[in-house]
């Protein structure tokens, strides 16, 4: 079915949707379903049909979330876009996915307007506002849109390490099936409240954190963004809370947590990236509680957990989730030994239907037997916890964030005095990876590596935007040619 159905029957009966960060209502599930219902009438007025691409590059707004709802509802594929994106980057995505609708905050709006193709451009500020609300003041509430489970909800962009940004096709299925089994493993529970300080263009924050209250019928303190303060003083009035490592390593700095502050917390998630196990443990001293990491990626949605019942291991991310196979297997496909590294593969209904408009890419990262690879490097233990010990396609993870070296090379290499660059993760305090980028100059030119910086704010998103910057006279290569960013890693690290 449409997942819009499955929400719209589980919220039925449901009280408060949203809380404001003084806890005040914006909004009920009543409130929610009349919002998107109105919402996905405008859109469709304007020409949006099944099957057409949304794309949204806003703030986090209960609007931003009606939108999200809207097309569900009437079956547009939403495909969200990190606010951080700079113009050659979006130019990409329109020019990819050949969006019907834009929206966009105000300051963007002319330049989407000035890109080719056959879309409309409407916008959202910060405040909830703009021609988006406008144009849909007036409408009806349009019916909710018959979908088969393998129709596409979602395309979200995953950047490869080819330089190219792949479409991950999120299905309704998909969407509902991982809902469900979170929902279960997790043990939601009447009374819960969800904390909600991620971004909402990522599934972390708009599949993980916003399905499952929403599955449940809870309330969602809604925050603009993570402040470890706001968190904190807000801990006391939730039950749930879900964060990526730096979150927890922020709330933990700022002296703000303890027992008496999590006196109503159920569950503490982590996930987009490794948690270190001394944050685990400090975490736990702090605050009694024992954070649950587990793991996923824009393709998968989520597949292992720690359980909620059970030894919680620091270190690994717990064994499959119900309904998800999961394998470690060598570079032959034969299964690892217990406790060796090997590729991490996995098969499941939350396993997305493939890469927009690269069919020989999604069948390139299936096995025959219908398993996908991840390109994460686990092991497997005798109780069937995995946990992650490398990446074999060359991913930083930044906050929770994914970097991939190819595309930050890629745009070093076209500034004025490059000869060629190499890209590579280092260890950081906050952001668990940092980008650094090493640089080797053309004959004669002279690097600024402020200067470097500050172009290259320009053209990434700041996540991508190298923390360090060194120029070398020549990069470390091996006999066949190859740069060895093990020997970069080693001088830098």
């Amino acid at each position: 079915m449409n997942v819009y159905s499955l929400f719209h029957e589980r919220t039925a009966n449901a009280g408060t949707f949203l809380l404001s960060p003084n806890l005040q209502e914006i909004s009920s599930y009543a409130d929610l379903h009349d919002y998107a219902g109105q919402l996905a009438a405008g859109i469709e007025a304007i020409g949006v049909k099944p099957g057409d691409r949304v794309i949204a590059q806003v703030d986090k707004t209960p609007q931003a979330l009606y939108l999200y709802f809207a097309c569900l509802r009437i079956g547009a594929i939403y495909l969200p876009l990190n606010t951080a994106y700079q113009e050659d980057e979006l130019a990409f995505f329109v020019n990819d996915a050949s969006p019907k609708l834009i929206v966009s905050d105000p300051s963007r709006a002319s330049f989407f307007q000035q890109l080719s193709g056959d879309h409309e451009v409407l916008t959202l500020d910060a405040e909830g506002e703009g021609s988006l609300i406008q144009a849909c003041l007036l409408t009806k509430s349009a019916d909710i849109c018959e979908r088969a489970d393998n129709d596409i909800a979602v395309i979200l962009y995953t950047s490869g390490t080819t330089g190219r940004p792949k479409g991950a096709m999120v299905t309704h299925g998909n969407l509902a099936a991982n809902g469900l089994t979170l929902l279960e493993a997790w043990q939601w529970q009447a009374g819960d409240v969800m904390l909600h300080a991620l971004p909402i263009f990522h599934i972390h924050g708009l599949f993980v954190a916003t399905h499952l209250p929403v599955l449940n019928g809870s309330p969602i303190i809604l925050l603009p963004a993570f402040d470890p303060n706001h968190v904190a003083d807000l801990l006391p009035h939730a039950t749930v809370y879900m964060g990526v490592p730096t979150n927890y390593t922020r709330l933990l700095d700022s002296g703000r947590l303890n027992k008496e502050t999590c006196r109503n917390m159920r569950l503490f998630t982590s996930g987009s990236a490794p948690l270190l196990p001394q944050t685990f443990t400090e975490f736990a001293d702090t605050t009694g509680f024992e954070i649950v990491e587990r793991y996923g990626m824009t393709e998968t949605g989520m597949n292992t957990s720690n359980p909620i019942h059970g030894v919680r291991k620091p270190g690994t991310v717990g064994p499959p989730l119900s309904g998800v196979s999961a394998r470690v297997v060598d570079d032959h496909g034969t299964p690892a030994e217990t406790g060796t590294p090997g590729n991490l593969e996995v098969k499941g209904t939350n396993v997305f239907k493939g890469y927009w408009q690269l069919p020989e890419k999604t069948e390139e990262e299936f096995t025959e037997d219908g398993f996908f690879k991840t390109g994460d490097i686990a092991t497997k233990d005798d109780d069937g916890y995995i946990a992650i010990v490398g990446r074999n396609k060359d991913m930083i993870i930044s906050g929770g964030l994914n970097v991939y070296p190819k595309e930050i090379e890629t745009v070093i290499d076209r500034l004025p005095g490059v000869l060629e660059s190499a890209v590579i993760g280092l260890p950081h305090s906050d952001f668990g990876e940092g980008v650094c980028a090493v640089i080797v100059a053309e004959e004669g030119a002279e690097l600024d590596e402020q200067v470097l910086t500050e172009e290259l704010k320009s053209r990434l998103a700041n996540f991508k935007v190298p923390k360090w910057i060194h120029v070398l006279p020549s990069l470390p290569r091996n006999t066949m040619g190859k740069v060895q960013k093990n020997v970069l890693r080693e001088m830098f690290g």
